[in-house]
């Protein structure tokens, strides 16, 4: 057997997985983490906000702990069989749990909505394999909420009682989505975004244009941000916004028809991003009508104070709670126009309705 034949098809596929840059914000972490290496627990959650590379920092965590000649502070040499296996996205004990699965029938990776209990049962299968390295073996969950129930609770035993040198590394937008008995059993890692001044810096090196304007709309958050940055992504959210600000007169129909522009594989996808420019949209209302500036949409402040004005905040608050319940159930089967046009209905009807004092 080689060193490459892991008779184990996800990990033996990793080269199909993008390998992510680590971003300059999270080299501390990174460090502080490998430092303590000996020291370091078998279950890690990584959390934070969207979009600030919590992935990409657990993935170089994972490179760092299957290193065969790491440095002295612990970061991996980049040189030795262990790091060139994991450049190539083919190191035997590693093996990554992502919205990415193998299609049987063509054995391309496809885009997933769950991480479901078959993969989660073949990683703990992984994990009960010797290392072929002598390191150890690593599996990397992300997102970690979006496994669902069953194998959530499949990966209950592992978590408590893993076999040696076994790490995992979870990570999550959302931890309050994870069942509390796999919370329980990991030692949290919580990370943020990185400061204004060195999030526009990175931006504006990665080619965006207006990096200021950007950020704000990905809340700080700069990866986020980069994927908001290109032209047919800025142009549908103005679409968007300018339809919002039209509250009582919004096409509802004819906004929802949107969602449907595009593949089937596209149609969540653009589902999910107008939710989250709805749920950015509402939370700067709020922010209005409490006297603030709009945070993430500081470019239709003009409308946001003219709708603040006449918006109930208890029916303002009660929709945004309802948005974020309904950006919960994305992961699941559903009709993304019919989706749209019943958010756009309750959005309209905050201004139609009868105001009540607040």
């Amino acid at each position: 057997m080689s060193d490459l034949d892991t008779g184990d098809e996800e990990a033996a596929s990793a080269s199909s997985f993008p390998w992510p840059a680590l971003p300059p914000w999270h080299e501390r972490a990174l460090a502080e983490l490998l430092a303590k290496r000996s020291a370091l627990p078998h279950a890690l959650l990584f959390h934070g906000p969207r979009g600030i590379g919590k992935h990409a920092l657990a993935l170089h965590v994972a490179r760092g702990l299957l290193c065969e000649s790491p440095m002295a502070d612990g970061l991996a040499c980049g040189a030795c069989a262990s790091c060139r296996y994991v450049a190539v996205g083919a190191h035997p004990d590693l093996v990554r749990l992502e919205l990415l699965a193998i299609d049987n029938d063509t054995g391309e990776m496809m885009p997933v909505d769950t991480i479901g209990i078959e993969r989660v049962r073949g990683m703990i299968d992984f994990v009960q394999l010797t290392s072929h390295r002598q390191r150890g073996k690593v599996a990397v969950i992300a997102p970690a909420e979006r496994m669902n129930l069953p194998a959530a609770n499949a990966l209950l035993k592992t978590l408590e009682e893993p076999p040696p040198g076994t790490y995992l590394l979870l990570v999550s937008d959302q931890p309050g989505r994870l069942p509390p008995t796999v919370l329980s059993r990991c030692r949290k890692v919580p990370l943020h975004a990185p400061a204004r001044e060195a999030a526009e810096a990175w931006l504006a090196a990665h080619g965006a244009v207006d990096a200021a304007t950007i950020l704000a709309q990905a809340g700080g958050a700069p990866l986020a941000a980069l994927a908001l940055a290109n032209a047919e992504t800025q142009s549908e959210r103005r679409t968007w916004l300018a339809a919002l600000a039209r509250a009582e007169r919004l096409p509802v129909l004819e906004m929802a028809s949107r969602v449907e522009l595009g593949g089937r594989e596209e149609r969540k996808q653009r589902l999910a991003r107008a939710v989250e420019w709805i749920l950015a949209w509402c939370a700067d209302l709020a922010r209005v009508a409490a006297g603030d500036a709009p945070q993430r949409n500081p470019d239709f402040a003009q409308a946001l104070t003219g709708l603040a004005a006449r918006v109930a905040r208890p029916a303002l608050f009660r929709y945004h709670r309802a948005v974020l319940e309904q950006r919960a159930l994305l992961a699941h089967p559903l009709q993304p126009r019919l989706v749209a046009e019943s958010l756009l209905l309750d959005y309209r009807a905050l201004f139609t309705a009868t105001r009540t004092t607040p």
